[in-house]
């Protein structure tokens, strides 16, 4: 029953900016954490950031001081922020959430369908 549903991604040139977004819905009874994660064409799907219900932030390396992770929990929506963004940021870009359905279950993994970012002058 849970859904996550992405939006903002595009063609954008290089040294420019994309914000995404992800709400979660559906049968939702709390979210520990969000983040996204990238696929390029060949390459194995990696962590870009995490952000926790509390705040806390993790960012991939090569993302560090470029992109911002950041969520609204009133709505179950998670952003990404892409700033100075280069050729090698160009992949399929997916929204993961860790949530649980009711109070006695455990966390589970959610996965939204992707969005393509393209950078490219």
């Amino acid at each position: 029953q849970v859904q996550l549903v992405e939006s903002g991604g595009g063609l954008v040139q290089p040294g420019g900016s994309l914000r995404l977004s992800c709400a979660a819905s559906g049968s939702i009874f709390s979210i520990y954490a969000m983040g996204w994660y990238r696929q390029a064409p060949g390459k194995q799907r990696e962590l870009v950031a995490t952000i926790t219900s509390s705040g806390s932030t993790k960012y991939a390396e090569s993302v560090k001081g470029r992109f911002t992770i950041s969520r609204d929990n009133a709505k179950n929506t998670v952003y990404l922020q892409m700033n100075s963004l280069n050729a090698e940021d160009t992949a399929v870009y997916y929204c993961n959430a860790a949530i649980a359905q009711s109070q006695s279950s455990g966390y589970a993994g959610y996965w939204g369908q992707g969005t393509q970012v393209t950078v490219s002058s």
